[in-house]
């Protein structure tokens, strides 16, 4: 059978990028037994409550709900079990550092399939303050407005 091609979206984490401000991404394989993998593949995950943590020089993503396989038998896995993040050595020391030096977090952005292979993205972030958050939503509703009227304008329907 051939291998699929490109790149197929399964679970987001909307709330990531509301809650902290992205400096930094890195695309990470993951560890998973055989059951995981077709769950996955039916397009059942959840990130929400999901993180990365470091561990004996090596980074496991905690929380990621990955609900049993409903075909599998005994040999199903634990939903909520903790997985191995597969990156190379310099980003595994890139990332320990930089999450060591400066009160940053390690988040789950997306899960997909690439090529055939499940992905994680993985983002260095930094929490925002409530006050941030405010701004943001503020900034965002400015520019759907302004983005509204000069399309209004555009059409001849001026104001």
């Amino acid at each position: 059978m051939p291998r699929e091609k490109g790149r197929k979206v399964v679970a987001s984490n909307k709330k990531a990028r509301h809650d902290y401000s992205i400096l930094d991404t890195y695309e990470a394989g993951m560890a998973l037994t055989g059951t995981e993998v077709k769950s996955l593949r039916a397009g059942r995950a959840s990130l929400v409550d999901a993180f990365a943590q470091e561990r004996n020089g090596e980074l496991y993503l905690h929380g990621m709900h990955i609900p049993e396989y409903t075909q599998g038998t005994w040999t199903n896995h634990e939903p909520r079990r903790t997985r191995k993040l597969l990156l190379n050595r310099l980003e595994i020391d890139r990332l320990i550092g930089k999450t060591r030096e400066g009160g940053l977090t390690m988040v789950p952005l997306q899960v997909y399939f690439s090529d055939g292979w499940a992905k994680v993205e993985i983002a260095l972030a930094k929490g925002k303050k409530s006050y941030d958050k405010r701004q943001d939503l503020a900034k965002r509703d400015a520019d759907r407005e302004i983005a509204r009227v000069v399309g209004r304008r555009g059409k001849g329907m001026g104001d």
